[in-house]
């Protein structure tokens, strides 16, 4: 494939991927550096020339590369993903279906304990705006679910405090309604009502070195709610390492250990395939099978 025709077949790609699939700009991004990897390392000149060997070879490089699986998997799902683009053209290429994924593991997932996530919760305890931020942050996460990402995103009208639900746009443009505790609730009235500035967003920076002074062009990143939540898990004596994702999982093994159908907890977590949110049923039938074996039967031998 010649570097012009690399780089238009890729352009048209990336775009139908942005426009017509709805594909966060996240998501584009990441499926471009990947197939740009696979072009690299494969120096085809047209798209018949990606072949099973082709495949075989970029595979078998990838791991020798020491990737985890499921990384290796990114590329691969991404190359499938340009493959059927192709086929959809009547672009004479490999089928897409004869890229198979490289075997995985069970996911682990990370949680952390009751009283563990109830430290964290009240690990911020101050009246300071930055703690109020931080607090309803954490409440947040763990009330609905949310995507750091999500979180980011969300600005101050996102949010329907009286209602106790808003809207979120998550992962491939999909729309879902997310749900408040009380105590989620109250965090961030608590924090709205210290907000001194009129940024929009919902979570905003303060400037270094400064407790209350907040910095009304910056946005709060993922990376420093991933700092946050580190900076309280450590306060709170945890040992394990706690990230926002973890809140998300808390979130869905609570709603599952509670009594939630799988469904409904796919609904609310954003989850296009059923099949992401079942993983979350071998946690808690872990919990089931310890509460048999310490419960059943006790007075048999």
């Amino acid at each position: 494939m010649a570097q012009s025709d690399k780089n238009d077949f890729l352009r048209q790609y990336l775009e139908y991927l942005e426009i017509e699939k709805g594909r966060s700009l996240k998501t584009v991004e990441n499926y471009g550096r990947y197939l740009s990897v696979f072009f690299n390392f494969s120096k085809i000149a047209t798209p018949v020339d990606i072949t099973d060997d082709v495949v075989r070879d970029f595979r078998m490089w990838l791991n020798r590369k020491n990737l985890k699986k499921k990384t290796q998997n990114y590329h691969l799902i991404a190359l499938r993903g340009f493959l059927k683009y192709l086929a959809r053209k009547e672009i004479p290429s490999l089928a897409a279906e004869k890229i198979e994924l490289a075997k995985t593991g069970e996911r682990e997932i990370d949680l952390i304990s009751e009283d563990d996530l109830e430290r964290l919760l009240s690990a911020p305890a101050s009246k300071e705006p930055k703690t109020l931020r931080d607090k309803a942050i954490l409440e947040l996460l763990f009330s609905t679910g949310l995507r750091v990402s999500e979180l980011c995103s969300l600005n101050r009208d996102s949010v329907n405090l009286k209602k106790g639900e808003f809207s979120i746009r998550g992962k491939g443009e999909k729309m879902r309604v997310v749900f408040l505790s009380d105590g989620a609730k109250i965090a961030v009235e608590n924090w709205l009502g210290k907000r001194a500035d009129v940024h929009e967003a919902l979570f905003v920076n303060f400037k270094p070195g400064k407790k209350d002074n907040l910095d009304e062009n910056a946005r709060l990143t993922p990376r420093s709610v991933e700092r946050t939540i580190k900076h309280y898990a450590i306060k709170a004596g945890i040992s394990k390492k706690v990230t926002p994702h973890t809140l998300r999982h808390c979130f869905a093994t609570d709603l599952l250990s509670g009594g939630a159908d799988l469904r409904s907890v796919q609904m609310m977590l954003g989850h296009a395939n059923i099949s992401t949110t079942q993983i979350y049923t071998h946690i808690t039938n872990r919990q089931l099978k310890d509460i048999h074996k310490a419960f059943h039967a006790k007075k048999r031998k």
